[in-house]
């Protein structure tokens, strides 16, 4: 038996034996509670000034519509720097956003327009910082661990959407939405000092020669199409990540409009999806030296939309967290399975381009479903945020899946 205990808690943390990792790992642990504290108090704070479903989704299309459009010309970019240098640069600036709005909340200028500009900006650095980070583990890890640094990652992503959402109830409730902005701007020193302790040989430019922007980035959509792996990737990522995770628009009104709670409900089922997404996290991470099983990915895409369509009968808060957590858990086997699919299917030539198109579809996308989130529990209202959503998704998916049958079941093979 504690042999058995012994073997999976090796697995589960096999990545954890790099040096650099460990640093990088620590220090995200404790910048990103702070950055779901913000997150979580944002919300809450424009929906509170506002009372509009739809001013609520608005902040998340100009916080992730620089990633719609900017995600693959970043991309190309950040192929051309040290991805080291590039996350210093974006991590101070997300302190730079935490402290202004600390700013605005304490000297009571805080108005709708300033939040929404801000987030504008946090997009525009995130543009940047998603497709560096993520091309950044197989630096870290090598490619033999690389699946496991993605799932503990994940661990360490969702472990904070527990803890951060959990603390921000309280914080708001004892001393105000100001005070988890202050503490998300602290949080950022942590993963400084961690990047500035990593230490990694110098990156090749892998062969590129003169910097034609727009030319590389049609070759690295190219090279996508190309390749079947990456292009049914892109096509049930693009559904997905549109449709069916939108929870940080949905769940504020689904809270206040159909079980008729306060900022306490609210940050509740936020924590349900953390720790669903982090029981996720824990089990890809114990079974990533298996490698990739795409029917896994088709399951958790099953999973996700049968509980988002089946929530219109759902009016119970213990009914809501059960199922919230289950979204979080199957999104996270989603993201992590198509996270993987894109990096172990690329070279390292077209490796940041082909993560900014995930970058692009993880939160570029977001911007469009807001908006449809938004707008549909605007007018219908709150109780269909999540069926709206998760109808809208199988739509989708089943008109992929009619025409391209074939196709489809080689790529489940393969």
């Amino acid at each position: 038996m504690i042999f058995s205990i012994m073997a999976f808690a090796k697995n589960v943390f096999s990545s954890l034996q790099y040096k650099n990792f460990r640093y990088f790992w620590l220090g995200q642990c404790v910048s990103l509670c702070g950055t779901w504290m913000q997150r979580t108090a944002q919300v809450w704070l424009v929906y509170t000034l506002t009372n509009s479903p739809f001013l609520v989704g608005l902040i998340g299309v100009s916080q992730f519509t620089p990633m719609l459009v900017f995600a693959l010309f970043s991309g190309a970019i950040v192929e051309r720097i040290a991805k080291k240098k590039v996350l210093l640069i974006t991590q101070f600036l997300f302190m730079m956003q935490a402290v202004c709005l600390t700013v605005l909340m304490y000297t009571g200028h805080i108005h709708y327009i300033y939040v929404l500009i801000l987030s504008a900006f946090f997009g525009m650095v995130q543009t940047f910082d998603m497709p560096a980070r993520q091309s950044f583990f197989i630096q870290l890890v090598g490619s033999d661990h690389l699946m496991n640094a993605i799932s503990l990652n994940s661990t360490m992503t969702n472990l904070a959407k527990i803890i951060g959402p959990a603390l921000s109830g309280i914080i708001m409730v004892r001393y105000g939405v100001g005070f988890c902005f202050l503490l998300n701007s602290i949080s950022f020193f942590a993963v400084l000092l961690s990047l500035i302790c990593i230490k990694i040989n110098a990156e090749s430019n892998h062969g590129l020669k003169a910097f034609h922007l727009l030319q590389e980035i049609k070759e690295g959509i190219r090279y996508i199409k190309g390749n079947k792996n990456l292009k049914f990737n892109v096509i049930f990522m693009a559904i997905i990540c549109t449709f069916a995770m939108n929870l940080d628009v949905v769940v504020p009104v689904y809270a206040n409009e159909v079980l008729h709670g306060g900022s306490r409900m609210y940050t509740s089922l936020m924590s349900a999806m953390g720790i669903g997404a982090m029981v996720g996290a824990i089990f890809m991470s114990a079974r990533a030296a298996k490698g990739i099983k795409k029917n896994l990915f088709i399951i958790s895409i099953i999973i996700t939309l049968s509980v988002q369509v089946g929530m219109m009968a759902v009016h119970t808060y213990e009914v809501a967290f059960v199922l919230i957590a289950g979204i979080g858990f199957s999104n996270l086997v989603f993201m992590n399975m198509g996270n993987s699919i894109f990096q172990l299917n690329s070279d390292d030539m077209h490796r940041g381009r082909v993560m900014s198109v995930y970058s692009f579809l993880n939160q570029g996308s977001t911007p469009l479903g807001n908006l449809y989130a938004g707008t549909l529990m605007q007018h219908i209202g709150g109780r269909w945020g999540f069926p709206g959503c998760g109808i809208m998704a199988v739509f989708l998916v089943g008109i992929t899946c009619f025409f391209n049958k074939k196709e489809l079941s080689l790529w489940l093979r393969n």
